[in-house]
């Protein structure tokens, strides 16, 4: 039998603001003046209304319509600690119905960067461990869950980042099923990180790697409604026929959550696939939904993923690389400035000034300073609350520097 894992990401940034410089604003403020909280609060409102709340009764009332069945239906969500700060603020019902799934117990809750930052790009790792304990506990205080599973930043992935989260006891890590990386192999099996540190442990303590399937995540998450495409109008019976037909151990289809009502409009008949879509599945005995937690407990891995530093894996673009982000001279400027601002931040040991620095760490703005061409500019384009990356990049290097020189000024006070 294959198992299909359905995992979501969910997340929304804290956007930037654009800047304007104010000596006047003393630095107790600058959280209000670096950010625009009414850019926030339209996107989730609108947002809100069109995937986030009926996406998610959804899935509640699958969930229900098949708990007394053999075979349930089971998701798996990776929810950013900033995309729950936002909830906090403007929409805490969907906590409550995020508390709700978990207590169906068909729901896992995927770790991830609390910031869903860069920081596993650090050199120094320290950072990346810290943001990745905030977001395991706050899991743990809203929806009584303790994460086995991790899923890096916009699944960034090589073999320390594999062996650091291993260290943190996480039992499977998500990133890309690409090609250059596997090479003849399917991504449909489970997978353990390569034999190449001191003092390794034997394969069956390594982490277990789950690959995303991108080519039947992405006929939901891109093609679904493309009028152009071969495949259209894809229906949940042809998709499910598809997943029958395809040969493996497990099938792990990770997707935005905002492909529901938001990416794929709701007249595109992306509910009523999503709706019908485990009715479908499960009419196939050879299929079952399963949950990261069960796969890995109930597979055996078939061979080791190596991914060197320099061949760093992502689910971004079509070179499923780290480009996305430090692609250019503008967002490796602007990455290398906020990184090494670390240890002057933590020196003055202000948690309001450590969390401004960390929400600038969040990776959107440096995704809005992408120069890419074709479908990946696109897309960039589509998520970016800037005219151009230039004026993203503008807006982002003139806040690091504001912020950078209150740093140095509260240190000149303190020291």
């Amino acid at each position: 039998m294959t198992s299909i894992t359905l995992s979501f990401q969910v997340h929304q940034p804290f956007r930037l603001s654009t800047f304007q410089p104010n000596g006047n604003i003393s630095t107790d403020k600058i959280f209000d003046h670096y950010f625009n909280h009414g850019l926030d609060k339209w996107v989730f409102d609108r947002v809100y209304q069109r995937c986030y709340l009926p996406t998610t009764k959804i899935i509640l009332e699958l969930i229900d319509n098949f708990k007394s069945e053999k075979r349930k239906f089971k998701v798996s969500y990776s929810i950013t600690g900033v995309f729950l700060e936002i909830c906090e603020k403007y929409g805490k019902d969907l906590i409550e119905l995020f508390k709700q799934l978990a207590e169906t117990k068909c729901v896992e809750f995927i770790s991830e960067t609390y910031f869903h930052s860069l920081s596993s790009l650090f050199e120094d790792k320290t950072e990346f461990i810290e943001q990745v304990n905030m977001h395991r506990q706050t899991i743990k205080d809203l929806f009584g869950f303790n994460p086995k599973t991790f899923v890096n930043t916009e699944m960034i992935f090589n073999n320390l980042i594999a062996k650091i989260v291993e260290d943190l006891g996480f039992k499977a890590i998500f990133t890309e099923g690409a090609e250059r990386v596997l090479g003849w192999r399917s991504p449909n099996y489970v997978y353990i990180r390569k034999y190449c540190f001191p003092n390794d442990p034997k394969p069956e303590k390594r982490i277990r790697i789950l690959l995303r399937n991108y080519r039947l995540s992405d006929d939901i998450g891109y093609r679904f409604s493309a009028k152009d495409w071969s495949e259209w109008p894809l229906t949940a019976d042809k998709y499910s026929a598809w997943l029958a037909a395809t040969p493996g151990q497990c099938i792990n289809l990770f997707m935005d959550y905002e492909t529901f009502g938001e990416h794929q409009w709701p007249e595109s008949g992306i509910f009523w696939f999503l709706k019908a879509l485990p009715y479908e599945v499960l009419k196939y005995e050879n299929l079952e939904f399963s949950l990261p937690s069960e796969v890995i407990e109930k597979y055996e891995p078939m061979g080791e993923i190596d991914v060197f530093e320099l061949n760093t894996l992502s689910w971004a673009d079509m070179e499923r690389d780290v480009s996305a982000w430090l692609g250019n001279r503008m967002q490796q400027v602007s990455f290398e400035e906020v990184k090494n601002l670390e240890k002057f931040v933590k020196k003055l040991n202000d948690p309001y000034l450590l969390k401004i620095w960390r929400l600038l760490q969040i990776s959107d703005h440096l995704y809005y300073c992408c120069t890419k061409w074709w479908q990946d500019g696109d897309v960039h384009k589509y998520f970016s609350c800037f005219p151009t990356p230039q004026d993203g990049f503008v807006n982002l290097i003139s806040i690091i520097s504001d912020f950078k020189a209150r740093i140095f000024t509260e240190l000149a006070k303190k020291y």
